[in-house]
């Protein structure tokens, strides 16, 4: 046992203790006997795949800190804070621990009591006499540092340990910062399930990472509401997707889906594109209205009765009270498919009415045979006739007489010539949707019928998507909450959004909180500095990232002559420890891989996960968002900017791919360079 005078060796005691009482957490869960306690197989299979859950819940990552900080109360939380009261000891991980007898070993970073590591200060201790952070390498630990928050002069100092594992090297999947949390981002993590929030952050301000929090706190606060309703999180692509798959399962959430937003609407396969005109158009908000018209433009008004025969007897419906009963549907405005599967019912009971006056008493049993008659069944087919959502956008993108009666008074002739499409289509599945026609057949079925709704929604990468994007995946969150994440400067498509409370209203969130995070905690300052020079041109009044990184980092702007030395570059700064991307024009790519084969260098795709053996990615500018490196080689800006087809898009591409980079940056060029960064 270590001695009263070894703190380390007495931390690295509970450490092992805390392992050992994981492990023995674990093991209770495998040996489960559930064969006594299930009423039928059903039962059985759910409970199994619970209990495997848990399993691995519980596992224990060896090159992850099962803690990373401890809290020494001064006086015992929640209790009154008498003179002389003893407070308690809590260590705060990332999953709580407990030991045979129940008490916890380890607090989880979510739990109240935990939420002073984030916050507290000098001016406000939270009742904490001591802060003590732990270093680890690997999964040892090997140094800690502590805060005396009564003592003014340490409390102010900047903490060490925190600031190495901020700038720790990158190698695989983006991370946790469970550890490195900051308060005004541990406020945005522990707001409320019931408001959605929407956070603009520069380069570097950890808004990916705050979101993903957010939902790991949310399961913790929340767990069997959203258990029942469900949580997920959209990213912009596949690569990024990949990049941050492993956050949540690192605390211990498994649950949480992640989709693309071109996941959510795939009723048909895309193998078609849009020339950007012609997706601008299709994602205005105003499409809505067209296709709403579209939709119950199948709806007629009837002109005869319905008959309907049982037995030996009659019931005659008058038109006129089919009318009423069409109208007052369409009143209420309830979806396309659930009216007409109403209105058999209302027709039925139209009938029974008459037979209730003639003496009869008939009860819900004849009234439903009554809604299947085959009189009525003909007239709920003329009247209010089924909807198939990918023929109705194909009608209208393919009829021009179709698409202008309703568009009349939304889009003027010129908007409505450029969304048709030149040559006929024999049918749905011959057709080449483009990614925007998805999105109108995913407005159309919600039309027809209802959108199922979860608990809680992540939007990343917020700022490229358009009005219509918008509300398709607020269709997925009408009675949960969201957490929107973007920066305005990052919008790299024609349709990109002006502006939150725009973006929100189409989201149907218009009452989100908006904050916005302007600490950079990963991007240097001579690097951001660098392409903050293209704000003023790409978002004009955005508040420029100010970087808190002790550490200036690495950045040269290089003029070369040739494609070699971009090659030289890369290996220049394969040699420090850490990850290096390669970014560059789309249309440079091939070039560029050209040339790392040759010179024998291994290279890796966006979203593949980085080795020690294979620590370089080549990276299209037109996946580079929402990665991050230790070191990046930007090629050639010039041509990552006319690869847009409009400077704005260009030179935010731009800002883009000079933001991925955590400890330095070079950009070669041989052509010169966009006057913005003069």
């Amino acid at each position: 046992m270590p001695t009263s005078d070894d703190p380390l060796g007495r931390e690295r005691s509970h450490l092992a203790a805390s392992r050992g009482a994981l492990r023995a957490m674990r093991e209770d869960a495998e040996a489960l006997d559930i064969k006594d306690v299930t009423a039928n197989w059903v039962n059985a299979a759910v409970l199994s795949r619970q209990i495997e859950e848990r399993i691995k819940a519980l596992a224990d990552l060896s090159h992850t800190p099962l803690f990373f900080g401890r809290l020494d109360y001064l006086h015992a939380p929640g209790a009154e804070q008498a003179e002389g009261a003893e407070g308690e000891r809590f260590y705060i991980g990332r999953r709580h621990v407990h030991d045979a007898d129940g008490d916890p070993m380890v607090i989880d970073w979510r739990a109240p009591v935990s939420q002073p590591f984030y916050r507290a200060s000098k001016n406000a201790p939270m009742d904490i006499g001591l802060r003590r952070r732990f270093g680890y390498t690997g999964g040892d630990l090997t140094a800690y540092e502590d805060e005396h928050l009564s003592d003014p002069a340490e409390a102010a100092a900047t903490s060490k340990l925190l600031q190495q594992e901020i700038e720790r090297p990158r190698v695989g999947p983006m991370r946790d910062i469970v550890a490195t949390i900051q308060p005004e981002q541990d406020e945005i993590v522990r707001s409320g399930l019931s408001g959605s929030v929407c956070v603009q952050g520069g380069p570097g301000t950890g808004k990916t990472a705050v979101g993903l929090h957010r939902v790991a706190y949310l399961l913790y606060a929340h767990r069997e509401r959203l258990a029942r309703t469900g949580t997920l999180v959209i990213g912009p692509n596949s690569s990024f997707l990949h990049y941050i798959e492993q956050v949540l399962p690192a605390l211990g959430e498994l649950e949480v889906k992640q989709a693309t937003v071109d996941d959510l609407v795939a009723h048909v396969e895309v193998r078609g594109t849009d020339d950007a005109p012609a997706a601008v158009i299709k994602g205005d908000a105003r499409m809505a209205e067209v296709l709403r018209r579209a939709v119950y433009s199948h709806v007629s008004l009837p002109t005869e009765p319905v008959v309907v025969v049982r037995g030996s007897r009659r019931w005659r419906v008058p038109a006129y009270e089919l009318e009423v009963i069409v109208r007052e549907l369409l009143d209420r405005g309830i979806r396309y498919g659930a009216a007409r599967e109403a209105l058999p019912q209302r027709i039925a009971h139209a009938v029974l009415v008459q037979m209730e006056r003639s003496g009869e008493a008939p009860d819900d049993r004849v009234q439903d045979a009554v809604a299947r008659n085959t009189a009525v069944k003909a007239a709920v087919k003329t009247l209010w006739p089924p909807v198939d959502p990918a023929k109705l956008v194909l009608r209208l993108l393919t009829d021009a007489d179709f698409l202008a009666v309703h568009a009349a008074g939304i889009l003027d002739e010129d908007e409505q010539k450029e969304i048709l499409w030149a040559k006929p289509v024999r049918s749905v599945k011959s057709a080449k949707w483009s990614a925007a026609d998805a999105v109108l057949i995913d407005e159309t079925t919600d039309l027809v019928q209802r959108t199922h709704s979860l608990g809680h929604v992540v939007l990343d990468e917020a700022q490229d998507l358009s009005p219509m994007q918008y509300r398709a995946v607020g269709r997925r969150c009408t009675t949960g909450s969201a957490t929107v994440l973007g920066d305005l400067a990052q919008g790299t498509t024609p349709w990109a959004t002006r502006s939150w409370e725009e973006a929100l209203g189409h989201l149907g969130k218009g009452d989100a909180l908006v904050e916005e995070l302007t600490a950079g905690f990963r991007v240097p300052t001579d690097v951001i500095t660098y392409a903050s020079r293209l704000l003023p041109h790409i978002a004009p009044g955005l508040t420029p990232v100010a970087s808190v990184r002790e550490n200036p980092g690495f950045f040269e702007v290089r003029e070369i002559s040739d494609t070699p030395e971009v090659v030289s570059a890369c290996e220049e700064l394969l040699r420090n420890e850490g990850s290096t991307g390669l970014i560059a024009a789309d249309a440079r790519i091939a070039a560029l891989a050209e040339a790392l084969g040759e010179a024998g260098i291994g290279y890796l795709s966006p979203g593949e996960e980085t080795t020690q053996e294979t620590r370089l990615t080549l990276v299209p500018a037109s996946l580079a968002k929402g990665l991050e490196y230790d070191y990046v080689v930007l090629d050639e800006p010039r041509a990552v900017v006319d690869g847009e087809p409009d400077e704005r898009t260009g030179l935010r591409r731009l800002y883009v791919g000079l933001t991925r980079a955590v400890s330095g940056l070079i950009v070669t060029h041989a052509a010169a360079l966009p006057p913005q960064l003069a």
